[in-house]
């Protein structure tokens, strides 16, 4: 199984292995789950200060802030795998 590797912006990368989850910060549940996840020390604010506009949740429990829209996001991890299949990529 090879390591893909995911922009969410300002050089910050992610494992798209280890992605479960790309949401919107709107909603009262992704909300309280922030909260939770910064109570518990998992949370990791990638926004540099941005407005939050994707969170990003991990099969270890971390939730990812970023300052790049979902669709942006999931549009990579989708280009990546489509590169993997290829042979275009490593």
């Amino acid at each position: 199984m090879s390591i893909k590797l995911i922009n969410i912006g300002f050089g910050n990368i992610v494992s798209a292995n280890r992605i479960i989850s790309i949401v919107g910060p709107e909603s009262a549940p992704i909300k309280r789950l922030m909260q939770d996840a910064r109570d518990r020390g998992t949370l990791v604010d990638a926004t540099y200060g941005r407005r939050t506009r994707a969170v990003i949740i991990t099969d270890s429990d971390h939730v990812i802030l970023s300052a790049v829209q979902p669709e942006t996001v999931a549009h990579r991890v989708t280009d990546k795998e489509d590169l993997i299949e290829e042979g275009q990529g490593k």
